[in-house]
């Protein structure tokens, strides 16, 4: 189930990302017929659209299929649906995707499904194009060289940890939960400088919660994905609420860097015209920064595992080559690829 919703959203962000509606409805305006140039396809039941088929093909664990299946009926390039209440084009193929990420803000133009404006109240203050702007600023000062220089000696850290109690002694591992349970560990880290893995388990139960829901069907009924959804971020919202005060009063006191994680950034950074981001919305970039890194990075390791299961020849080369890492002029010995050696049992699930 949880590999669904990876591999629902991986394809919804991968083909969906950015909205066509304008040209739709320039479209619309010049020609008498609404159907004129629009990409061939259906958009199915009203408000449902072709969810329930996009779904299930997810559950059945092929969630390509529904892609694969229009791309043969209508067009290998584009078609048009509607999915999660959306009316959606959805562009295929190498060429299709450059011309899409290559006119960002220029022919087209981001947008943020119903479902995240709910759960993100901030994200309809803005155009997802500022906040596009805001992000660029705040993030390259943490991803400069010398800056994810200081990441690995942390990341290798908590690999060790998160290995020792979620791998070693096991018989059989379930991948995906685990490589979910180490990237927001590291996420914790680099973004609030949280890593007492008591404080971080409080934050993942209502953010898988939370994941899980956050591109579904917008209704907000008791007992649906979404209303959990909402539930899962007001509550996340309250414990980065209570953060956040404790490090302006840390930064104040001068028991808190400046530059030891991005809350702090962002809590002294402003914008052009010297205005601070409010509580609400670093609270909410905090989350957006946690999700948007989550499920890739989780996705990421849990097919390197995959493959290098299945791909024994690659495993060893890998294996031999990587024994050793060089960091700075040191030398330091990666001990859990050992636990490749070793009967355990790997599910991807």
């Amino acid at each position: 189930m949880e590999l669904f919703f990876l591999c629902g959203l991986t394809l919804f962000i991968l083909f969906v990302s950015f909205s066509l509606s304008s040209l739709f409805s320039s479209t619309r305006k010049t020609n008498g017929n609404s159907q004129t140039n629009l990409p061939p396809g259906r958009t199915g039941l009203p408000f449902i659209g072709e969810s329930l088929e996009f779904l299930s093909t997810g559950r059945k664990g092929h969630p390509e299929k529904f892609i694969y299946d229009r791309m043969a009926k209508y067009s290998s390039q584009i078609f048009r649906t509607s999915i999660l209440g959306e009316p959606t084009a959805v562009v295929c193929g190498a060429a299709g995707n450059k011309f899409l990420f290559s006119n960002e803000n220029k022919l087209v133009t981001a947008w943020w499904p119903e479902s995240v404006n709910k759960i993100f109240p901030s994200s309809t203050q803005t155009s997802s194009k500022e906040e596009s702007k805001k992000l660029r600023k705040l993030l390259p000062h943490f991803l400069k060289p010398e800056a994810l220089q200081r990441y690995v000696g942390m990341m290798d850290t908590i690999a060790q940890r998160h290995f020792e109690t979620g791998w070693e002694g096991h018989q059989e591992v379930a991948v995906f939960p685990l490589a979910k349970n180490y990237t927001f560990w590291v996420a914790c880290k680099v973004f609030l400088s949280i890593e007492d893995p008591k404080h971080v388990s409080k934050f993942a139960d209502p953010f898988n919660v939370l994941a899980s829901g956050l591109i579904t069907i917008p209704i907000d009924l008791p007992g649906t994905p979404f209303n959990r959804a909402i539930k899962a971020s007001n509550l996340i919202r309250k414990e980065l609420s209570a953060i956040i005060k404790q490090r302006k009063i840390d930064l104040a006191e001068k028991k808190a860097s400046p530059t030891q994680d991005i809350l702090s950034h962002m809590l002294l950074t402003s914008d052009e015209n010297g205005q601070y981001m409010t509580e609400l919305d670093i609270a909410d970039k905090i989350l957006g920064l946690l999700i948007g890194g989550h499920d890739t990075a989780s996705a990421a390791i849990t097919f390197i595992v995959k493959y290098l299961a299945e791909l024994p020849e690659i495993y060893h080369k890998v294996l031999t080559g990587n024994l050793f890492i060089k960091c700075k002029k040191d030398f330091i010995q990666i001990g859990y690829l050992s636990l490749f050696k070793s009967n355990t049992n790997i599910f991807i699930s």
